[in-house]
């Protein structure tokens, strides 16, 4: 059984920072790659970035290209998602999740079969 927690989301102005952590419990250890996606009102859910088990593939969408960092170290938690100069359009519930036994980093939601509730990221103008 996995359980996955975000938090770390609020409410900030644009060209502000945040981070969010990503904190994935397992009841034993295995490999797993972990993205994070956000969903904002009246939209569909889009990739934002991953990383896989030991951060040797990491993939950003290019909308938040330069401006999102993921960090990992696989031996630790919790993950971060470090989101600088936060634009408008980066308002979303941002939700962490997890792909069991995998060695890359998928961008597909569906690869993940582990998600957490989301935390919430607003970015005023």
């Amino acid at each position: 059984q996995v359980h996955v927690h975000e938090s770390g989301g609020g409410l900030v102005q644009a060209g502000n920072s945040l981070r969010l952590s990503c904190v994935p419990s397992f009841r034993t250890f295995t490999y797993y790659a972990l993205a994070w996606f956000r969903q904002a009102p009246g939209k569909e859910r889009e990739f934002v970035g991953a990383i896989s088990w030991n951060g040797g593939s990491i993939d950003y969408a290019d909308s938040v290209k330069g401006r999102f960092t993921i960090s990992r170290d696989n031996a630790k938690n919790p993950t971060y998602l470090q989101m600088d100069s936060l634009k408008p359009e980066d308002t979303a519930a941002y939700y962490c999740a997890i792909a069991l036994n995998n060695l890359s980093a998928p961008v597909r939601p569906d690869e993940y079969m582990y998600w957490g509730h989301g935390t919430p990221v607003t970015v005023s103008s």
